[in-house]
């Protein structure tokens, strides 16, 4: 009240925010060559539980879910399975470069792995690729037995278990295979495009940026399978828990089809591979 007069306020202008930097995806976009039918993927989102101020820091525990608009093949579940065991040993830098990179520059006579390692004195040389040479063999190894235990079993669910022990690892990440439709007789999808879609939603949860830059620690792979598939290679866990504590990235995958019933899975159980991959840095 100024003078007798009433002064009215005027409402402030609601503030305009900047829309969202959405990082380049060029590099998940690129073409491949595919012999699979090319079908368009629905988008994808991840989600994160909103921190709690009154709990101390802690990285947040993250679930990324992709739809497919269709089955994708028995093999493609493979190869999700496999190139993001690759894709997790090289960001959580268990890896000096990515899979691809390291086996190719390490597979070349001793004189240009020397390069690589950007002629390091010849003995740490000849050291350094042999701790390569066998971080690959054991990394080959378990992506081939994966192969095989794919082509026997269905695989419901994988776990890559970094840090500790199976029972309590450091980090744990969780790729749930139940809900697609592998045995379906409709087409299946380009494993190619599913590829990128499953990893332009890893990319855009930005599930890694929290975590600690870590020591080397070992790598353990867990999966599900029939209890009957004669599997030999892979030791069978009968009484297994999935760990509750430890940071946790659940990537859960599915078809937009009605979901399997649980029932389904009564006589899976969990298999761990006999080899825990090392950890390598130059």
């Amino acid at each position: 009240m100024e003078n007798g007069k009433e002064v009215v306020m005027a409402a402030p202008e609601p503030e305009v925010q900047p829309p969202a930097t959405v990082p380049d995806l060029e590099w998940c976009e690129k073409s491949e060559e595919t012999q699979d039918p090319q079908i368009e993927l629905l988008e994808t989102t991840s989600t994160q539980e909103p921190p709690n101020p009154l709990e101390p820091f802690r990285p947040r525990d993250c679930m990324v879910p992709v739809v497919f608009p269709g089955p994708v093949s028995q093999e493609g579940c493979c190869r999700f399975t496999c190139e993001l065991l690759k894709h997790i040993m090289y960001q959580r830098q268990q890896l000096p470069l990515p899979y691809e990179q390291l086996k190719h520059f390490y597979r070349k006579p001793f004189p240009q792995a020397e390069d690589v390692v950007k002629k390091k004195p010849r003995a740490t040389a000849e050291v350094s690729s042999r701790k390569c040479q066998q971080t690959l063999a054991e990394l080959e190894s378990v992506l081939s037995h994966l192969e095989g235990l794919f082509a026997r079993t269905l695989v419901p669910r994988v776990l890559i278990l970094l840090g500790g022990n199976a029972l309590s690892p450091k980090e744990f990440y969780e790729l749930d295979l139940s809900r697609l439709a592998p045995n379906s007789m409709d087409p299946s999808l380009s494993t190619a495009a599913c590829l990128r879609r499953l990893f332009r939603a890893i990319f855009l949860a930005d599930a890694f940026s929290e975590l600690q830059v870590p020591p080397l620690m070992g790598t353990i792979v867990m999966a599900q399978g029939h209890r009957d598939c004669g599997e030999d290679w892979f030791r069978p866990k009968l009484n297994y828990r999935v760990p509750s504590r430890g940071h946790k990235l659940t990537v859960t995958l599915s078809c937009g089809r009605p979901a399997i019933p649980a029932t389904t899975w009564e006589d899976y159980i969990w298999f761990q591979a006999p080899v825990t991959l090392k950890g390598f840095h130059e």
